[in-house]
């Protein structure tokens, strides 16, 4: 498969995520060569279909790239024997994958009933403040930081949870975010 036949190019504007940098004029480069490759056909062996292994596919190339561009979805489609519109219907009826660019630590406040009641606005107003984000979903300038309020984190327990990328923090207030935010470097 070809670069053109995957898909054209990234998103314009797209800050690097962790050490990986990211082209945005070029043109596509596949994410399921090398290690990455063989991490899938490893999996593959695991599931009685290919397009069982689409959700961990998926999240190979999150973990690659930082989210999963129009390109990605059409390679992941071409490697496991899919079609283009069913890997974007998976992508984008799932909220853990990234359908643009977002930081190097994705940061996620839950905000429900239970969570509100314990102080969750002040954590997001905290998490905004200090990351420089400013704005819900919006990257920071330095491209380190994407702030979002979720629905649930399943800990009702201990409001207010945040996940900062697969790290998960219990109970949460608004005077530990830069706590927290001072531990990721």
């Amino acid at each position: 498969m070809t670069p053109a036949e995957i898909g054209a190019t990234h998103a314009p504007g797209h800050a690097p995520h962790g050490d990986r940098a990211h082209a945005h004029a070029e043109e596509y480069q596949p994410v399921f060569t090398g290690a990455a490759r063989a991490e899938l056909d490893a999996l593959l062996t695991r599931y009685p279909t290919r397009m069982a292994a689409l959700l961990p596919a998926l999240w190979i190339v999150q973990r690659e790239r930082g989210w999963v561009s129009e390109g990605a979805m059409t390679e992941v489609a071409h490697v496991l024997e899919l079609t283009p519109a069913y890997v974007k219907g998976v992508v984008t009826f799932y909220t853990m994958y990234h359908q643009h660019p977002v930081g190097r630590y994705f940061v996620q406040v839950c905000t429900t009933s239970p969570c509100g009641a314990c102080g969750a606005e002040d954590v997001v107003r905290a998490f905004l403040e200090h990351t420089g984000t400013r704005e819900l979903g919006v990257t920071s300038p330095d491209g380190k930081f994407t702030v979002i309020e979720v629905e649930c984190l399943g800990a009702c327990g201990f409001a207010t949870p945040v996940m900062v990328n697969d790290e998960f923090h219990e109970s949460v207030t608004a005077d530990r975010v830069q706590d927290i935010l001072s531990k990721l470097e």
